[in-house]
């Protein structure tokens, strides 16, 4: 017997010591193999797993129809790629509430809908418009602002993931409609001149990551009746001009409430 360690305390055979029972061929089995949380909750009957499947369906298009535009854009074809950018976000807006009229969202849905939007909305919008912009202004200058909307694209959805929701206002501009606003811009032949449209860009990069608070389209669409007369007169004189306004009133519109906001807490009394 060898000698026990210096301050070990040595027992008897038998006495004061119990060995673990062996483990069974089962127990090893069941503890090797993970304990997975499977993609769809509740009870995984046919008619749910297709009802699920569907509204998936609805992911993957969106993300195929993504990954097309950068086929696309990367032959030239600029107007066609700006139509499947804006597929993209018609999938992406019918996704999550075909999900819910069916009664199959989940969190895998949730996670795949932030991948598919990575790709779409940050990968593919930012080729698009670099192919649209190339040869109007430098191309370091166009590379860095549509880097900036793939950058800005990630943090805003990992922002999105982790954050509480506000069913009044986004935390930022959502990255569906900064690429709906690339797409159309694209899609109507937008002539900015080069350094306006890199600065554009770069400014609906820094919006999707700013905290300032912009309305939800929900909230736009009640607007009072009046509110759209100007709108509808200069689509009929100039749609393009017309659309770039609406666009930078709405970018404006998300600083202005934050003011508003910070101006209505300072006026509460302490």
């Amino acid at each position: 017997m060898s000698p026990a360690p210096f301050g070990a305390a040595t027992l008897p055979a038998g006495v004061g010591r119990t060995d673990p029972a062996p483990l069974s061929r089962a127990d090893t089995d069941d503890a090797a193999i993970p304990h997975t949380i499977p993609l769809l909750p509740g009870d995984p009957t046919i008619d749910r797993r297709l009802k699920f499947a569907l509204a998936n369906s609805f992911t993957v298009a969106s993300l195929m129809l993504g990954m097309t535009a950068i086929f696309l854009a990367m032959h030239a074809e600029v107007r066609f790629a700006a139509l499947a950018l804006l597929g993209c976000v018609v999938f992406d807006g019918c996704d999550g509430a075909v999900a819910r009229k069916l009664g199959v969202a989940s969190p895998f849905g949730a996670q795949m809908d932030s991948l598919a939007d990575m790709c779409s909305f940050g990968m593919a919008a930012p080729v698009v418009v670099y192919a649209w912009l190339h040869g109007h202004a430098p191309a370091a200058l166009i590379a860095v602002s549509c880097g900036m909307i793939a950058a800005g694209a990630a943090i805003r959805l990992a922002r999105f993931n982790v954050s509480p929701k506000d069913g009044r206002y986004f935390c930022g501009v959502p990255t569906t409609m900064t690429a709906a606003v690339m797409g159309i811009s694209v899609l109507i032949g937008l002539n900015l001149p080069g350094p306006v449209a890199v600065v554009s860009v770069a400014t609906l990069a820094l919006a999707m990551v700013s905290g300032f608070p912009y309305a939800k389209l929900g909230r736009v669409a009640k607007l009072p009746p009046w509110f759209w007369i100007a709108p509808a007169v200069g689509f009929v004189l100039d749609y393009r001009v017309t659309f770039a306004v609406m666009v930078a009133v709405y970018l404006v519109s998300g600083p202005l409430i934050w003011l508003r906001q910070r101006s209505g807490h300072r006026a509460l009394p302490v």
